[in-house]
């Protein structure tokens, strides 16, 4: 059953890759990039680990370790930056 389902799960998370980009690239605001580049990375992670299940490789599971903590660090990062760059304040409240 599950080898099944595992196709069809990694189409539907290179859909939403592909709609993560899109909304990366066409962004109206620097925050909802923010939020496009970390839901990216989140649905990355999940397609690796689709693709590991069914290639059966454990070292899938190390590379998905890695792009966490890049990406984790990388979304910190750019909202401080983002914050700094507004002097503290929100854009939709200043």
């Amino acid at each position: 059953m599950t080898a099944q389902v595992l196709p069809f799960a990694a189409l539907a998370y290179l859909l939403a890759l592909l709609l993560c980009g899109v909304r990366l690239l066409r962004g109206p605001a620097a925050h909802d990039r923010v939020l496009a580049l970390d839901t990216l990375y989140v649905v990355a992670l999940s397609l690796i680990a689709v693709l590991g299940m069914t290639s059966g490789n454990p070292f899938n599971f190390e590379g998905m370790l890695a792009i966490a903590m890049l990406g984790f660090v990388g979304t910190v990062t750019a909202a401080r930056y983002l914050i700094r760059s507004r002097g503290g304040r929100d854009a939709d409240l200043g």
